[in-house]
């Protein structure tokens, strides 16, 4: 039974791809080569240039089951027929079931979104950005490098929530965790305490980083 945030049902083409989470918004650039995949991109390109990604997953050796539909914005076929193209991630869904393997997974899916905040999110998005901020000063700080955020961090609550979700990097799980949560808040919530964590973590890095430091720079020279 569909549930509460569905939104409609439709048949997807879906493209299990490993330790990979696409979410919405947030542009995923693909090397197509193999042939079943390069039959369903051409199949794709002929109607509405969109497909569903889900990650695969390795312990249980199949996709998972809530993914983010890509679309197509640009490609550029190779001359042996391969592809690269770039797509962006639109809206998530959940599929209900499989309608055919071959030549290429196909499933029937409902749209799912977040539901309507009973709160307003703002606070707490700020405080979000300001943990992300805290990050990148400090690890630009442990590898003497000059790290930024770029300028167009969304603004609104959800968008930043799948924006942060989406440069995790190096936590496939999580980010599929995350993609599955239902609720802003909920996910702006974890991604507070993953940030925190790291944050902590970097600080206590860079203090020992600058202690050594110290000791370096008096040391007695020979």
């Amino acid at each position: 039974m569909p549930s509460s945030s569905s939104l409609a049902v439709r048949e997807l083409p879906l493209f299990p791809l490993p330790e990979v989470v696409l979410f919405p918004g947030r542009p995923l650039p693909l090397h197509i080569f193999e042939f079943r995949y390069r039959i369903m991109m051409n199949t794709i390109l002929e109607s509405d240039r969109r497909f569903g990604v889900l990650m695969w997953d390795p312990v249980e050796r199949q996709p998972a089951k809530v993914g983010c539909c890509a679309e197509i914005v640009q490609y550029h076929r190779l001359p042996d027929d391969r592809m690269k193209m770039l797509t962006l991630g639109q809206q998530r869904f959940r599929v209900l079931e499989y309608v055919r393997e071959k030549p290429y997974l196909v499933g029937l899916v409902e749209w799912i979104e977040d539901s309507t905040p009973q709160e307003d999110l703002r606070p707490l998005a700020s405080d979000v950005e300001q943990l992300l901020r805290d990050v990148v000063r400090l690890s630009a700080k442990l590898m003497d490098r000059d790290l930024e955020l770029p300028e167009d961090i969304p603004d609104l609550p959800t968008e930043l929530s799948y924006w942060v979700a989406s440069n995790l990097y190096g936590v496939p799980k999580e980010q599929q965790d995350l993609l599955e949560m239902l609720d802003t808040l909920s996910r702006l919530q974890r991604e507070a305490e993953i940030l925190t964590s790291t944050r902590n973590h970097l600080a206590a890095r860079t203090v020992l980083k600058d202690a050594l430091d110290e000791t370096d720079f008096e040391k007695p020279g020979f």
